[in-house]
C-alpha cells in the first residue's frame, strides 16, 4: 500500500494545496514527503499548520540540545514523521476504536513500515505520538517523545522545558515569525471538537484519566458552548 499521491482529497475539512511556504519546511527525504503527504491529504488546515509548526520547534529542540534527531537524517525522518502525524488520529480515516493518539501512532508504524523502518526507530516514533498528552511521561520516557511533547506545549504557548533547551532564542519572534507563516487558524478549537467528535460516537476513545476524556467531560457538561473547549 503506498501513501496518498493527492492532496486535500479524503478528510471532512477539505485542505488546500499546500504552499511554497509549507512544503520548503519539510524535509527532502522520501519518508519526510510521504509523511507530509499523508498529513495534508488528511488533515484540516488548522492541524497541518499546528503539525508543521510542532516540527519546525522540535527541530530547534533538537539542534540546540545536539540530539541525532536533528544532526543524523535518518534521525531527522522520524523527528518530522512523530511530528506531522501527531494528530493524524482526528481524521476521519483514522478514527478506528482507539483513543486518538493510539490511532495515530499506529497509523505513523504503518507508513515508516511501508519504508522498512521497524523495531526500535518505529517504536519510539509510537511512543512519542501516543503519548504526546501525556504530562510527566512523555518527558522522561525517550528523547524523541520528550522533544514532540515540548514542541507541542510550545505551539500551545507553554513554555515551560523549552525555554530552557532553547536559550538565547527569542521566543516571541519565533512564535510570530511561524504563525505568519502557518497561521494558527483557530486550532485550539478545531482539535478539540474533532477529539469530541469522535468520542461522542465512541466514549471509549476518551477514557478516564486522559486529555481527550477531559475534553469530552467538558462538551457534556456545556454542550451549548460554541467556544474553544472548557477541557483544552
Amino acid at each position: 500500500m503506498c501513501p496518498p499521491s493527492a492532496f486535500g482529497s479524503s478528510d471532512n475539512a477539505a485542505t488546500p494545496i499546500p504552499s511554497e511556504t509549507l512544503t520548503s519546511a519539510v524535509p527532502s527525504t522520501t519518508i519526510s514527503k510521504a509523511a507530509f503527504e499523508l498529513a495534508a491529504s488528511l488533515l484540516s488546515p488548522a492541524i497541518l499548520n499546528h503539525s508543521l509548526r510542532v516540527f519546525l520547534y522540535a527541530k530547534i529542540l533538537a539542534e540546540k540540545t545536539s540530539s541525532a534527531y536533528f544532526l543524523e537524517p535518518a534521525q531527522l525522518d522520524l523527528l518530522f514523521t512523530a511530528c506531522i502525524l501527531h494528530d493524524i488520529g482526528t481524521t476521519n480515516q483514522y478514527d478506528g476504536e482507539q483513543r486518538f493518539e493510539v490511532e495515530g501512532a499506529d497509523a505513523a508504524v504503518g507508513l515508516l513500515e511501508q519504508y522498512d523502518i521497524k523495531g526500535k526507530d518505529a517504536h519510539d516514533v509510537w511512543v512519542a505520538i501516543a503519548i504526546h498528552t501525556s504530562p510527566q511521561i512523555a518527558e522522561r520516557i525517550s528523547e524523541l517523545a520528550k522533544i514532540v511533547r515540548l514542541a507541542v506545549l510550545f505551539d500551545f504557548n507553554r513554555e515551560e522545558g523549552f525555554a530552557e533547551a532553547v536559550k538565547n532564542v527569542d521566543l516571541k519572534s519565533l512564535r510570530a515569525e511561524r504563525e505568519n507563516e502557518m497561521p494558527r487558524l483557530g486550532i485550539e478549537k478545531v482539535l478539540g471538537d474533532a477529539v469530541v467528535a469522535q468520542a461522542l460516537k465512541r466514549p471509549r476513545k476518551a477514557p478516564p484519566a486522559s486529555w481527550p476524556n477531559n475534553l469530552y467531560r467538558a462538551h457534556l457538561a456545556e454542550p451549548e458552548w460554541k467556544g474553544v473547549n472548557k477541557g483544552f
